[in-house]
């Protein structure tokens, strides 16, 4: 009998396992070893403070974020008073397994098959990958940290098969230093319709490495080609190619975290990846500990009303987060011309100063309430056409 099995065990799963294992409670995950999850891989600095990252697993340090419009204009903003970290998921996330293990967690490696219930308790049902048998394990409580697309979610939680996505695709090549126009201290995001016509591209440094991808929620596009034509862009055309990956990407936090009963979902399984810029591994932790706080909330007092505190305290600080983010999707990623204004509203200095100042300490500023009026009334003059494109 455990106290807690966590079903999937990336960020937000192993996030969720240690720090359930870490407070004295008998804990299991599954995981299916050998997956690695298609992610540019930026971590912010509050992540690597909040959860102790060693600096072994940054394999880069991003100084300049470069934005490129549908015609090709670029916008590099520096980022101020420190770096965004890169890390490899294929051992960014074994990491993670490692220090759930180390703090007590017990690791299973196979699939999840199904949950069922009984007198005698919650059986999670697995096909355990070296004997290729079924293996059930008892618990009191499941955390689904099992991707965008999770079978915890669509067998347990009310609207959890219907979780809007794209589909995210990257290659992963080497990339010995600077190449082209690559350079390997610089995060390069494309906006422009030939390469996701509803999302964006990208050119992600990861030391000798380098992830090159995109993203879009339309069927038939196509996803290696639009990646070819970045490679060469960036010059990378001729890398060796060391592995592809491709995965759902979830776009919005589902309205309900639990079943109200024995089950809450944590991660991409919940639907917290950022809107707009795709983030997802800072999210996806802080998924992990909500969900594991709403677990011991769950545990000590036996009341299932406790799971709801997952959602609860994820949105109490990132929900306004969302929102701007979601409303810059809406109205910036739908046309050439709202991208090409994109990356010109990009280029003003009010924008970048705030916008890195959210995105590395994860809260809107509000030390500054001028520059935030300035930026609704430039961002309302882009939409509205008032400003010209042309800033060079």
């Amino acid at each position: 009998m455990f106290d807690v099995v966590v079903v999937g065990a990336g960020p937000a799963g192993a996030t969720a396992a240690e720090e359930l294992a870490r407070s004295g409670y008998k804990v299991c995950f599954i995981d299916r070893e050998g997956r690695i999850k298609p992610c540019g891989g930026a971590v912010p600095p509050r992540l690597i403070i909040d959860y102790n990252i060693p600096d072994e697993q940054l394999v880069a340090k991003i100084t300049t974020a470069r934005m490129i419009s549908p015609t090709g204009r670029r916008v590099d903003i520096p980022i101020e008073n420190g770096f965004v970290g890169m890390v490899d998921r294929e051992h960014f996330d074994d990491f993670l397994r490692a220090r759930a293990q180390m703090a007590g967690a017990e690791r299973r490696v196979g699939t999840f098959l199904r949950i069922d219930r009984d007198a005698d308790g919650t059986h999670v049902a697995y096909r355990d990958k070296a004997s290729g048998e079924e293996v059930v394990v008892i618990t009191r409580l499941v955390i689904g940290a099992d991707g965008a697309r999770s079978d915890v979610a669509r067998a347990e939680v009310p609207g959890g098969d219907k979780i809007p996505y794209v589909i995210a695709y990257h290659e992963i090549i080497e990339a010995p230093g600077p190449v082209g126009d690559y350079q390997p201290d610089r995060c390069d995001v494309i906006y422009d319709g030939e390469i996701s016509p509803d999302f964006y591209g990208w050119v992600f440094p990861h030391g000798k490495t380098a992830s090159v991808g995109m993203g879009t929620g339309l069927n038939g596009f196509d996803l290696k080609g639009a990646t070819s034509a970045l490679r060469l862009a960036s010059g990378l055309d001729g890398c060796k190619t060391i592995r592809r990956e491709g995965a759902p990407i979830p776009l919005k936090p589902l309205d309900r975290w639990d079943n109200g009963r024995d089950v809450v979902l944590a991660g991409d399984a919940a639907g917290v990846v950022a809107p707009s810029s795709g983030e997802g591994i800072y999210y996806a932790m802080v998924g992990g500990s909500v969900a594991a706080s709403a677990a011991s909330a769950y545990l000590a007092s036996g009341k299932v009303s406790a799971l709801k505190l997952a959602r609860r305290l994820f949105m109490q600080e990132h929900k306004t987060v969302f929102r701007v983010l979601a409303s810059m999707q809406n109205a910036y990623y739908r046309s050439d011309n709202r991208r090409e204004r994109f990356v010109s509203l990009c280029h003003d200095i009010d924008v970048q100063r705030l916008t890195f100042e959210a995105y590395m300490n994860k809260k809107l500023v509000k030390a500054r309430p001028m520059a935030h009026v300035k930026i609704g009334l430039k961002n309302i003059a882009h939409l509205t056409g008032l400003v010209s494109t042309d800033y060079t």
